[in-house]
Order: C-alpha cells, then structure tokens, then sequence
C-alpha cells in the first residue's frame, strides 16, 4: 500500500488520491502520461516533481514515510515494515500514572515472544525494542509508551500504530476485548480475563511467589501482544478492500503463535473467588 499512496504529497488529499487510482494508476511507478484528465496542470506537475525529486532521496525508514503521512494513516507502513515491527503491551500495578509501575511486558514481533518482568529483566526491553522500526499497540499513546517512557526512562523513537483510532474510524469499539469479539478472536481459557485481573495476578504473585500467579498473568500479557497482530492485519484489509488494487494487496491472517505460557484454571479460578468475595 505504501507505493500506492500519494496522499503523503502535500496538497494531494484521499480525493484526488482516489481520482489517481480509478483512472489506472495505482503505483508511483506508473505515473506517467497520460496523467488523469480531471487533475488539474499545477496537481500533476506538483506530483510528478515530488515523485521524481523527493522520493528518490528518501533513505527508505519508516521514520521517513510516517513523517509525509497523518498517523491515522501509518497502517499503511505495515507490509513494508513488516519484519521491523513490534506489538507490544504492558501490565502494571494499576495506579494512576504518577504512581504506576510496570509489571511485566510482551513484545512479538511476528516471529518471536519476549517477556519482561519487574524485578527479573524489565530494563532489557529497552535494548530490545531498538531492534524494530515500527511498534503498534491498542490505545499505547495513552498509556503504555508514556509509562514505559516515565519507568525505565527511556524514549520510545519509532513510529507509532495505535490500533485504538485506526479500528474506531473503521467502526470498532469498545476496547482491545470489544474488537478482538467483534473480529472473531477467541481467548479461549483467557476469556473474560481483563487488566484487573492482571493487577491480581501480580498480587498473587508478589504476596505468595506462586509461579502460576505469573505464567497466568504473562499468558495474559502474550496475548495482548500477539492479537494486535490479527487486528492490524484486519485493519488493513479492511481499509484496502474499496481500492482498485485490493485483491493484489490483501495480507492474509496470520496463525496464532505457540504461547510460552499457560493460564492456570486453579489460579483463574481463585482470583475469581477473590473477586466475588470484594463485592
């Protein structure tokens, strides 16, 4: 998609963007006479001067496109950028973000599962994310980059997908659980499990050392991360279908990865208990 796109050029809106595809051109490689007959002169020449001078000077960073395109068009970096992206979430003590702390983290990045945990190896995941251009989250430039950012004092420099505006525009809500149901991804074991109950878990495991506390809340965390990936892939798709160029585009849905970690039933269930008892 991202050689499909003219929008990143200024004064080229999703209009004329369209008026482009539906006359043939679909690649910055095909602009070339003859232009679209509904474009005005000063249009095609600002076009071709840009596709000729300033796109041939790019250093071919997803920094560099994301700067020329709205955020609420970043998904289209996606395929490009592809093997440098990174999904990730993070679960925390659940206190307001001058007292939050974070308690571990998943990172995929379609191939491998990383795990952070407070207290174990949570300042490796700075040296780690510098391994992706890319990062996406649900709803991360609200919380997760800022409380990364303020807890292991960092700075999170890659261009950012959150999938909270992208899904919304396209109709989705009701938050990363709401959108997995309404895209068809099942939780299994995990279902009806939320990020109070990863606060819980963290108790558990902070007050008693159950290990099953842990694996119970990192099974959680994982997959957070890992169906950001599906929802992206949703994202797109469904953004590209009114194109002229869709089928040519599509992305298919990717096969959940093999967890690491399992949700304990004993553990489940006693936080369930827990939970029950405090009301």
């Amino acid at each position: 998609m991202l050689y499909n796109t003219f929008i990143h050029i200024p004064g080229i809106g999703e209009k004329t963007e369209n008026q482009i595809w539906h006359s043939g051109i679909h690649t910055w490689d095909q602009w070339q006479p003859p232009y679209p007959p509904n474009l005005p002169q000063a249009k095609i020449n600002l076009i071709t001067y840009h596709l000729e001078h300033y796109l041939k000077q790019q250093d071919g960073s997803a920094s560099f496109y994301a700067k020329l395109l709205q955020p609420a068009h970043h998904w289209r970096l996606f395929p490009h950028f592809r093997d440098r992206t990174a999904f990730l979430d993070i679960e925390t003590n659940g206190m307001g973000l001058d007292q939050c702390e974070i308690t571990t983290i998943a990172l995929y990045d379609g191939r491998t599962i990383r795990t952070y945990v407070q207290g174990r190896n949570l300042e490796q995941f700075t040296r780690d994310i510098d391994d992706y251009e890319v990062i996406v989250t649900y709803s991360g430039k609200n919380f997760d980059v800022p409380v990364i950012e303020s807890c292991l004092h960092t700075r999170l420099e890659q261009v950012h997908i959150d999938l909270r505006y992208i899904l919304a525009k396209l109709g989705y809500r009701g938050g990363l659980k709401g959108c997995e149901r309404q895209l068809g991804i099942n939780r299994m074991e995990l279902d009806g499990v939320d990020g109070y109950w990863a606060v819980l878990l963290w108790q558990e495991f902070a007050r008693s050392g159950n290990d099953r506390a842990l694996q119970t809340l990192l099974a959680y965390n994982i997959a957070d991360a890992v169906n950001l990936e599906p929802l992206l892939v949703h994202a797109y798709n469904l953004n590209i279908a009114p194109t002229p160029f869709a089928l040519n585009n599509y992305i298919p849905l990717p096969k959940n990865p093999a967890s690491p970690f399992y949700p304990d039933k004993e553990i489940i269930t006693k936080i369930r208990e827990m939970m029950h008892l405090s009301l």
